[in-house]
């Protein structure tokens, strides 16, 4: 079940009646806490199928306050489906994906999520069970989908699978135009940053050529010896 955050009454004094009609940006919802946003990789995001280069891209890397906002949209291209990867700089529970469609023909209706996974075109999206499938709502609010967090503890990078949509086989185009994560971001990894990387070789640190003793560290972050 998803639920619709946009239709909260008022926070923190704002007096916000239950209809339709009232200004949707000062809403102060539970979206805002743990937001994944600083967290996400944009700059790796991919989108499969996208009418428009960059347009998956976008609409992760709209804020909050922007949620609203029609444009930019992603739209599908070929046919209905939509295939979207979305990196994080670390690992994260997640809590819950927020996604904005429509009340059109054209909003996704089944959602497939899938974990960690570097190697999914169609074909195997179509054929692999997910991690856990939404049924989506048909609506212009602002939807939010709770997973199963035993089963999204260690998320390093997500992959949405958008099947189908409303026009039961007369719509080509699926539209959305928001889309957010909620949840908790860990860092990769217990040791110090620095002991990742050599700014420069030591000589004290390196076996001679040939020993093969105590030779890992000069080929992390560096060109390493010439030929």
């Amino acid at each position: 079940m998803s639920h619709c955050h946009d239709e909260h009454a008022g926070h923190g004094g704002h007096d916000h009646h239950h209809d339709h009609e009232h200004d949707h940006s000062d809403d102060i919802t539970p979206a805002l806490q743990r937001s994944l946003y600083q967290h996400i990789r944009f700059d790796d995001v991919t989108t499969m199928n996208e009418a428009a280069t960059g347009s998956g891209k976008a609409i992760v890397k709209k804020t909050w306050t922007e949620r609203l906002q029609e444009e930019p949209e992603l739209a599908s291209d070929a046919d209905e489906q939509i295939l979207m990867t979305v990196p994080f700089t670390g690992q994260v529970k997640l809590h819950s994906i927020l996604l904005r469609t429509s009340p059109a023909a054209s909003a996704p209706r089944t959602l497939r999520v899938f974990i960690n996974r570097e190697d999914l075109d169609f074909d195997a999206a179509e054929e692999l069970a997910p991690a856990q499938e939404f049924e989506l709502s048909q609506t212009s609010e602002v939807q939010e989908l709770p997973v199963k967090r035993a089963l999204f503890g260690k998320v390093q990078r997500l992959t949405l699978f958008f099947v189908d949509n409303f026009g039961d086989g007369d719509e080509d185009v699926t539209r959305l135009s928001y889309l957010g994560f909620r949840g908790e971001w860990m860092q990769l990894g217990r040791a110090p940053a620095h002991i990742l990387y050599e700014a420069a070789p030591n000589p004290n640190d390196h076996a001679l050529k040939g020993t093969g003793v105590n030779q890992m560290s000069g080929g992390i972050g560096g060109r390493g010896p010439g030929p």
